[in-house]
C-alpha cells in the first residue's frame, strides 16, 4: 500500500488555521486525517496515487478559474507524448462527476455541468473578495476554483469521497500553494460552534440528509454573525406545509429524504435561526446538465426519469427541480 503525504498536502492550510487562532481544529483534524488515511486506507488508494504520479511536469503553467471549464495552459501545444501522458493519468481518476476541465487540452467532459449551477448562483453571491469560504458536499472541488477566481482568501471544500480529493489534487498539482483545500471530511465531522466562515455553500447536500433541519443547524455554526448561507436543494411544488418524502427511492437514489416546497424551506431556515431568507433561483434539472459522458460512462439522469413522461422520475415523483436560496446568520 503505498502512503499518502497528506502532512505535506494540509499544511498550508494548518498554519492559516493556527494562524486564525483555530489551534484546537488543526489538531482535531490531524487525528482524523491520520485516521482516514493512515490506520484505514482506502482500497483504491494505490491506483489514485499512481494516476496522480503519473501526471507529467508541465512548465509556464496559466490559468483562468473564471471560465466555464476550469482551464490550465500553457506556452504552446503539449507535445503529443506528453499530452497522452496527461490524460491517461486523469482517466484514472474517472469517473469525472463534477466540472468542466480542460488541463491543458484535455477537455474533461463530467457528468453534471456544474458551470450552469454556478452561473445561476454568482449573480446573487456577496462579493466573496477576502471572504473565507466553506463548500459542503463540494464533489472534485470545482465549485472551489470558481470561489477562488472570485477572489475568496481562502476556501475550503469538504467531501468524504477519497476520489474526489484525488481528483482535487491533479489541478492542485499545477497550480502550488494556493489558498484552496479539500478535507475528506463530513459537515458533522468539524467542529460544533466553529462560527469561522464569512460564505458557507451547501448544494446537493440537504436531500440526502435524514434531519434537515440539524444539516441547516451545522452549516450556521459554521458562519460568523452576518455569514452567508448559500444553500441548493432539490425542491417540490406546493404550499408552506409541503414535504415530499420519498418511499424508497427517488431518481434511483435512495439516500434522498426530504424534498421541501420553497415556502417550507424557508420556514426552516427561519426555524434554525437564520434571517433574510429568499429564494433566488428555482430550475428544473434536464438531461443536457446531467447526462453520462465519455469521462462518467455510468447511468446519469436520462436513466433515471420516467421513459414515457420526462417530468417524472421513474419512479412516478416530481422530476428534479433545485432551488437555490440565500439566507444569513
Amino acid at each position: 500500500m503505498t502512503s499518502f503525504d497528506w502532512q505535506s498536502c494540509y499544511q498550508s492550510l494548518f498554519t492559516d488555521l493556527e494562524q486564525q487562532g483555530l489551534m484546537p481544529w488543526v489538531g482535531q483534524l490531524r487525528t482524523q486525517l491520520t485516521s482516514r488515511f493512515d490506520r484505514q486506507p482506502h482500497g483504491d488508494m494505490d491506483r489514485w496515487l499512481g494516476a496522480l504520479d503519473q501526471l507529467p511536469a508541465i512548465a509556464n503553467i496559466h490559468s483562468d478559474l473564471n471560465a466555464s471549464a476550469i482551464t490550465l495552459s500553457t506556452d504552446g501545444e503539449l507535445p503529443a507524448t506528453t499530452f497522452d501522458q496527461l490524460e491517461s493519468a486523469l482517466r484514472g481518476l474517472m469517473p469525472w462527476r463534477k466540472g468542466p476541465f480542460d488541463l491543458f487540452g484535455v477537455v474533461i467532459d463530467t457528468e453534471w455541468r456544474s458551470d450552469w449551477k454556478w452561473d445561476r448562483v454568482a449573480p446573487w453571491l456577496s462579493d466573496l473578495r477576502g471572504r473565507r469560504v466553506l463548500d459542503v458536499g463540494c464533489g472534485s472541488g470545482y465549485h472551489c476554483w470558481r470561489m477562488l477566481g472570485a477572489g475568496a482568501a481562502r476556501t475550503v471544500g469538504i467531501d468524504p469521497g477519497l476520489l474526489f480529493l484525488f481528483q482535487f489534487l491533479s489541478v492542485k498539482q499545477y497550480l502550488g500553494q494556493v489558498p484552496v483545500d479539500l478535507l475528506p471530511l463530513r459537515l458533522e465531522d468539524l467542529p460544533a460552534k466553529l462560527e469561522t466562515f464569512d460564505t458557507t455553500f451547501s448544494m446537493g447536500v440537504l436531500y440526502h440528509r435524514r434531519s434537515p433541519l440539524d444539516h441547516l443547524l451545522e452549516l450556521r455554526d459554521t458562519l460568523r454573525d452576518g455569514g452567508e448561507l448559500v444553500l441548493e436543494t432539490l425542491v417540490v411544488d406546493g404550499p408552506e406545509g409541503h414535504t415530499l418524502m420519498p418511499e424508497d427511492r427517488y431518481g434511483q437514489m435512495r439516500n434522498v429524504w426530504f424534498l421541501p416546497s420553497c415556502d417550507t424551506l424557508l420556514r426552516w431556515l427561519n426555524r434554525t435561526g437564520f434571517r433574510n431568507a429568499r429564494v433566488v433561483d428555482v430550475t428544473n434539472t434536464a438531461t443536457d446538465e446531467q447526462r453520462t459522458t465519455d469521462w462518467m460512462r455510468f447511468q446519469s439522469l436520462q436513466d433515471f426519469l420516467d421513459p414515457t413522461d420526462a417530468t417524472k422520475t421513474i419512479e412516478g415523483y416530481p422530476g428534479p427541480k433545485r432551488a437555490t436560496i440565500i439566507a444569513e446568520r
